[in-house]
């Protein structure tokens, strides 16, 4: 789902690498697991799930890490190999083919609020949630959450 008004630039913290993402997200998580916590050294990470194909590098070449994950599938994570700042990553199921774009990458990280704050029985005791989000302990049910449209395209995405 191209959408011709959604454009929006990222980089790395170098400016090795810039990209572009010409989509709306499908989802945007925000993940208080502890694993994502170690990962980030924050208190949680903010990923914009993005079709792969709406993703695209415009300047530089990007290094590919494959490190272990919580589920034990493991992940790939992009990164710039100058600065190291991870730009995005690959998980689970959906491969390459859907990036979970690190949404503080992004030069305007404000139009990519979180949709669901999930693993949130491990968030730290001190991040006040607001109601403008959906809240889980756990993981959840895409089907629950998502939109039609949503789960429409990750379906698609992950079939291609």
């Amino acid at each position: 789902m191209n959408d011709s008004k959604y454009f929006v630039k990222g980089r790395c913290t170098c400016g090795e690498i810039h990209f572009t993402v010409n989509c709306k997200p499908m989802f945007v998580h925000c993940c208080h697991c502890l694993w994502c916590q170690r990962e980030t050294g924050s208190a949680f990470a903010l990923n914009a799930l993005i079709e792969s194909e709406h993703l695209s590098i415009t300047k530089g070449v990007v290094e590919k890490i494959r490190t272990p994950s919580n589920s034990g599938v493991g992940q790939v994570i992009v990164r710039c190999p100058e600065c190291q700042v991870a730009l995005w990553s690959h998980y689970g199921a959906a491969k390459e083919k859907v990036a979970f774009v690190r949404v503080g990458t992004l030069d305007n990280p404000n139009v990519c609020p979180p949709d669901i704050h999930i693993y949130t029985s491990s968030k730290q005791s001190w991040v006040e949630l607001s109601d403008t989000a959906a809240k889980s302990e756990d993981f959840y049910r895409r089907s629950e959450v998502w939109s039609e449209e949503s789960v429409r395209r990750y379906k698609s995405a992950i079939e291609a």
